[in-house]
């Protein structure tokens, strides 16, 4: 498991949102802290500190296609300039004895595809693992996540190092497909998991056995989900903590036809009790209902 990527700009500055990404609980190990910023000595800084933190690895983030962070030459911005991101990636691994591992993508652009010497080049200055989502940063996420580039790297016989493939893993068949087919050491799932974190167990039981586990039951769903709240309150306060909850209600109750109503209520309350009250409806309104 990964952290939220985190600012070292923000981590050098002490920066209370920055600094509170950096706790780690015990049982989520092992675990990456992935940091991500465009200037190498606070990215060296950035690592010192991180690793204080005791995480089992430090990854850091060349994929991130946001433009408040890629214009900035950070994230999938600096694949823009290869010999930056390759001279950083090395003091990195120069400034911890912690294993750093990279996150990136197949380039800026469909002209700048580059990341099969990239990867090369990474693993030259020790980096212990790779993993690449299969678009550009000028895609963003939309269009189909190609994978051949991330199979090609895999096949190198240069590499030696783990090759982890990300992009529109939504499903255990999938899954299972696309590690048969482009051979990657494991795949990383993102988006996928928002408001449905089952999908690790179903993707593990599914490679295992070949079957499919049964689909959490709304009492699951809303167990789960107000766990998630409970978390959220804690971490993030009484009101952020209510406010940032609200784009989750609709992944965890995905499929549900008459769920909309339901949802209104929750986003427009900032009543902790209510929210409470009204996840109990849906379970107690929905128990009988059957996912596909």
């Amino acid at each position: 498991m990964y952290t939220e990527f985190i600012s070292s700009e923000g981590l050098i500055r002490d920066a209370a949102k920055s600094t509170q990404k950096l706790d780690i609980f015990e049982y989520e190990r092992p675990i990456g802290i992935q940091i991500f910023g465009s200037d190498i000595e606070s990215m060296k800084e950035a690592t010192e500190i991180t690793a204080s933190a005791n995480p089992d690895l430090i990854d850091i983030n060349y994929g991130c296609p946001v433009k408040k962070v890629a214009c900035k030459g950070a994230g999938a911005g600096i694949l823009q300039d290869i010999p930056k991101m390759v001279q950083m990636t090395s003091e990195i691994v120069k400034s911890t004895s912690l294993p750093v591992t990279v996150k990136t993508r197949l380039g800026w652009d469909d002209d700048t595809k580059y990341i099969e010497d990239v990867a090369e080049r990474l693993q030259d200055v020790g980096i212990k693992a790779l993993s690449i989502h299969g678009r550009t940063r000028k895609q963003m996420y939309k269009g189909e996540a190609d994978w051949s580039l991330i199979g090609k790297i895999k096949e190198n016989p240069r590499i030696n190092i783990p090759i982890f493939g990300n992009g529109d893993i939504d499903s255990p068949e999938k899954a299972k497909l696309y590690k048969e087919r482009y051979k990657v050491d494991g795949i990383m799932i993102g988006r996928a998991s928002i408001g449905y974190p089952w999908i690790f167990n179903e993707i593990k039981h599914y490679l295992a056995t070949g079957e499919m586990l049964e689909p959490p039951t709304i009492a699951q769903r809303v167990d789960v989900c107000k766990k998630h709240f409970a978390f959220s309150m804690r971490w993030k306060g009484d009101v952020l903590g209510i406010v940032e909850m609200r784009r989750h209600y609709s992944n965890y109750f995905k499929g549900i036809s008459h769920f909309k109503e339901y949802r209104t209520r929750l986003v427009s309350t900032m009543d902790e009790k209510e929210i409470y009250a009204i996840l109990a409806e849906v379970e107690a309104e929905f128990y009988r209902y059957e996912f596909a």
